[in-house]
Order: C-alpha cells, then sequence, then structure tokens
C-alpha cells in the first residue's frame, strides 16, 4: 500500500491549491505550509460519503469534533480537555483575530516573537492593536523566548502574548520550564497567553512537547489555545480549527461572536471529526516520514550546501535555512527562485531577523527535496541545471 508521500509530481502538478499553481511547471514549490501527502483514509471516506449525500450545507452540531478533539488531546498529550471549553472557528487566524478584539482596544501592544510567522503581524494590525515585537534568542540553535524582554513588554503595559508552539519558522518546541516561567509571568502583569499550537499533533518523538495549558495553574488562568487538523491532516482548505480555554479565560469563549462558529466548513468540520477520531495512525506515519526528511535535510546540506546551517526542528515540517554565509542578500529565497527554479518562503517577511534566511517545507516526497537542494546547490555554483533527476516519481 502506497504511504502518504507516495505521489508522483506529475500527480503531485495536477492539484489546484496555491501551492501549486502560483509557479510555473518548471519550479518546484516548497514555500506554502501544506504537505504533499495522500489525504488520510478515514477523512477521505467521510468527505466522500458527505458529497454522495450531498450533504453541503453549514456545519452543523460542532459537539462531535469538540468532543474528538478532546479525545485525540487526552490521548495525545494526557491533556483532559472539557468539551464545553473549546469553540470552533473557520481557521486559526480567524479564532486568534476574535480574541484578540475581546481582549485588546485599538492601540494595544501584544507581543510577538519573531522571526515567526509573517501573518502574526497582520492579525494584530488587523484588529487595530500595535505588535510589541521580543524576538527570540539563540534562533541558530532553534530559538528560545527571551522571557527578560517578555517582562518587559508586560511592565510596560502589554497585555497579551501571541505564543507560537511549536514553533514556525524555527519548528522549536518550546522548553516546558520556558513555558511555565512565561505563564507565571502573564499571571502576574494580569495578561493573557494566546497559544498558536496548530502544528502541535506533528511533534517528532522525544520533542517534549506540552501544550501550554497542561502547564499548571497559572496557564490555566492565563491561556487560551488555538488548534486545528489542518497542519497534520493536510486539511488547510476545509476551514475548520478550534479555540480552547483555560479555567481562568472561558470568559474570552463566552465573548465570541456567534457568526465565527457558522462561518466554519461543512467539511473541514466532518474531516476534522474523522481525522482526531480514527486518524491517528496515519498521523503517526506522516510524522515518521517528517523526521526522516528532517534528517534527509540535513544530510544534503552537508554534502551540497555546507555554507548553510539549518537548526533541526523539533516539530512539523517547516525548516530555517541560514543562508547568510552564501552572499544571497537578504532575501535568498528570491534568488533560488529566479536561478534555481525552487520556490522557499522568503526570510524578511518573518521579521527584520529573517534577513538572510529561507524557510523551506520538507512535508514532500524525498526525492522532490533532494532535487530541490540539488538544484540550490548548482545555482550557488553557478553552474547550469541539468532536467529533474527521478522527481517525476518522487516517493
Amino acid at each position: 500500500m502506497p504511504g502518504p508521500f507516495d505521489i508522483p509530481l506529475a500527480a503531485l502538478r495536477q492539484r489546484t491549491s496555491a501551492k501549486w499553481t502560483t509557479y510555473g511547471v518548471d519550479v518546484l514549490p516548497l514555500p506554502v505550509a501544506e504537505m504533499d501527502v495522500r489525504l488520510a483514509d478515514p477523512v477521505a471516506r467521510v468527505l466522500h460519503e458527505a458529497v454522495d449525500r450531498s450533504d453541503t450545507g453549514y456545519a452543523g452540531d460542532p459537539g462531535p469534533v469538540r468532543r474528538a478533539f478532546a479525545a485525540f488531546a487526552d490521548r495525545r498529550w494526557g491533556w483532559p480537555v472539557s468539551a464545553e471549553d473549546v469553540r470552533t472557528c473557520p481557521d486559526v487566524a480567524a479564532g486568534v483575530m476574535a480574541v484578540l478584539r475581546v481582549l485588546t482596544r485599538p492601540g494595544d501592544g501584544v507581543v510577538v516573537m519573531p522571526p515567526v510567522y509573517p501573518p502574526f503581524f497582520a492579525w494584530v494590525r488587523t484588529v487595530g492593536a500595535t505588535p510589541v515585537e521580543v524576538p527570540l534568542t539563540g534562533v541558530d540553535g532553534g530559538g528560545r523566548i527571551d522571557l527578560a524582554g517578555v517582562e518587559r513588554a508586560l511592565a510596560a503595559g502589554t497585555r497579551v502574548v501571541l505564543l507560537c508552539h511549536p514553533h514556525n519558522p524555527t519548528g522549536a518546541v518550546h522548553p516546558a520550564a520556558d513555558l511555565v516561567e512565561l505563564a507565571a509571568l502573564a499571571d502576574r502583569f494580569g495578561a493573557t497567553v494566546l497559544s498558536d499550537e496548530i502544528h502541535a499533533p506533528l511533534a517528532h518523538p522525544g520533542s517534549g512537547f506540552r501544550p501550554f495549558l497542561t502547564l499548571g495553574a497559572a496557564a490555566e488562568r492565563t491561556g487560551v489555545a488555538f488548534g486545528s487538523a489542518s497542519k497534520a491532516w493536510n486539511l488547510a482548505g476545509l476551514k475548520c480549527a478550534l479555540v480552547t480555554a483555560g479555567s481562568g479565560r472561558r470568559d474570552v469563549l463566552e465573548a465570541l461572536p456567534p457568526e465565527l462558529g457558522w462561518a466554519v466548513g461543512q467539511f473541514g468540520q466532518l474531516a476534522a471529526r474523522a481525522a482526531f477520531d480514527e486518524g491517528e495512525a496515519w498521523l503517526d506515519e506522516v510524522v515518521a516520514g517528517l523526521v526522516r526528511n528532517a534528517d534527509l535535510l540535513g544530510e544534503l546540506l552537508l554534502r551540497h550546501l555546507p555554507g548553510v546551517r539549518s537548526p533541526r526542528p523539533a516539530a512539523g515540517y517547516l525548516a530555517w535555512l541560514d543562508c547568510r554565509a552564501l552572499g544571497l542578500g537578504d532575501d535568498p529565497a528570491q534568488v533560488f527562485l529566479d536561478r534555481a527554479g525552487v520556490a522557499l518562503h522568503h526570510g524578511p517577511d518573518f521579521g527584520a531577523q529573517g534577513a538572510g534566511w529561507a524557510r523551506i517545507n520538507v512535508g514532500c516526497p524525498p526525492d522532490l527535496l533532494t532535487e530541490a537542494v540539488r538544484r540550490m546547490a548548482a545555482a550557488v555554483a553557478g553552474r547550469s541545471l541539468t532536467p529533474p533527476v527521478g522527481v517525476d516519481h518522487a516517493g
């Protein structure tokens, strides 16, 4: 039976998602955070069944997906979530902005920790708040929260911290001890921590990942978490995410507008329930493949691009490439696109700290990843590129 990543390039190019239609057919697209995988069988089944019965209306009762997530969280992380503390929303972006509108007024500050997922800045500005940048420390090694910097921001009046956990783009899993201290700071200053945990189901074995709301009474008093099946089961286009409040922040859930739930996609809700209830074996297979691809990336860089350094991700399928030693300027992704036909995510989009860096998506067939690095190395060396080797049968 084919594995999740056993897909030929020709089949991938038939996809109509943004990842596969933004660039020309000569470009290998590795910027967008979606995976090149076969859909999990339980998810495919429920979607086919819904189409067969023409069940394409508004999403129905969210109770089943809330309970499915609670059961998954208990199995996966030992997190005893009450389904009553979970609300649905169309995606994490909509959920975070809805909560920010509850917690902030125009001009209020919100801590963000660059280099970080670029929409964080846009979400904060969209609701009229102001990003307060507290950059990660030690990004060369994956990055750590600058707790002293967060304390200074909270002491100056900021009352919301937007946390990316696991962190995008570095793939770092924040140590539990750091998160406990972050919760204590938020508790002391009366602040709220919004923890974006969309990549959490893809934490690699041994990463030590702990959901923020499992880290003690202070985290329960101060935390609101956001999750989804979208990244782990590759369902971004179906529109269903979850907002979970700690015991001390249930008031936030009560203040969310009813229309947030109406914007959830029917297919998204059905697919997410199937993923959480029946998709864990598939998920484990995918995570094992991502671990192999992370190892492969390290080997490929060492062999073909020894000037590039990359902290090994502890979760997910995104890797952060330090290309500064190559002398390609602030935006090496543009150089690789122009010279090598390889699309990466532009480092400067993640904040000023991203100058000279690029983000690569390793959630793809290994042959595709190998060909991408081979092209990048040839471009850096000034060699002409040969046709792709073996990538039409990637997998």
